[in-house]
């Protein structure tokens, strides 16, 4: 059984971070480790929740695991709160570090042209500094344009995207996505470009005009365990996003569902026909 390490906070009560990335790892037959980068009793959508920082227990956890020759095929990150906290991962990165592990990097900081509260435009720069010590990098436009020091732009047409995937590999990834991308109408979903074969690839499904907190770490989480099972990056690509709809639209098949997150749990099923696990 494969083993990779997920990195980022977990709120104890809500549906993203680590309470997506874990069960759904786990779902598609991979052994995850944690690394909690903060505990929260909920996740920010709430109000008046508690926040724990645990910055100064990832280099002892990570100096144990070393002490004990764990090995991953694969390390993840999700929402990182600080600077020091990049340095962890970037230390992380060389400790565990050989020829077949894939580095996954989330740089989960911000949506529709806004950084979430707490960053600023150098943290998203030493942002793309992590991004450039990754195998693939996932951000959504914000979170591109960002990184880059570029004008945010909401629509792009495709050869804008080509050339911004172009330029986020330029921060020295091989592989760049980016999600919340759309060339027609009703068509919603993600483009790559791999620089190592110079070749473009992007899928799309039917857009469901909802937003729901969370869908993003379900998409990473998705398309990294994908990875990992053997999928290329086309099919990565097309299981994360399916698997992503078919959540919402369990979620809104629900009368009365959850407004704080997305019943992914329903659509594992799902998730495994595509990984080709039943």
């Amino acid at each position: 059984m494969k083993r990779v390490l997920s990195i980022q906070d977990i709120s104890c009560v809500g549906k993203c971070s680590l309470t997506v990335a874990l069960p759904i790892i786990s779902a598609a037959g991979i052994e995850c480790a944690i690394l909690p980068t903060a505990v929260l009793s909920t996740h920010t959508a709430f109000k008046n929740f508690t926040f724990r920082d645990l910055t100064e227990d990832l280099d002892k956890i990570s100096d144990h695991w070393k002490e004990e020759k764990i090995v991953f095929d694969g390390i993840a990150t999700g929402y990182l709160g600080s600077f020091r906290q990049i340095e962890q991962v970037e230390r992380i990165f060389s400790m565990f570090n050989h020829e077949k592990m894939l580095k996954f990097v989330d740089p989960a900081m911000g949506d529709k042209g806004k950084l979430y509260p707490g960053f600023t435009p150098e943290f998203a720069k030493r942002m793309g500094g992590l991004c450039g010590k990754a195998d693939i990098i996932v951000p959504n436009l914000t979170e591109a344009a960002f990184m880059l020091g570029e004008e945010y732009k909401e629509e792009l047409s495709q050869q804008e995207v080509k050339d911004l995937l172009k330029r986020l590999c330029d921060l020295g990834c091989p592989v760049s996505v980016l999600t919340g991308v759309s060339f027609e109408k009703g068509r919603y979903g993600v483009a790559a470009f791999d620089s190592r074969k110079n070749e473009f690839v992007s899928y799309f499904s039917e857009y469901l005009p909802h937003s729901f907190h969370g869908t993003g770490d379900i998409w990473a989480s998705a398309c990294f365990a994908a990875l990992i099972n053997g999928q290329n990056l086309e099919q990565a690509l097309g299981t994360a996003v399916e698997y992503t709809v078919e959540s919402m639209r369990c979620t809104l098949a629900q009368k009365e569902y959850n407004w704080y997150g997305v019943d992914f749990e329903s659509a594992i099923p799902k998730f495994l026909k595509l990984l080709g696990k039943v």
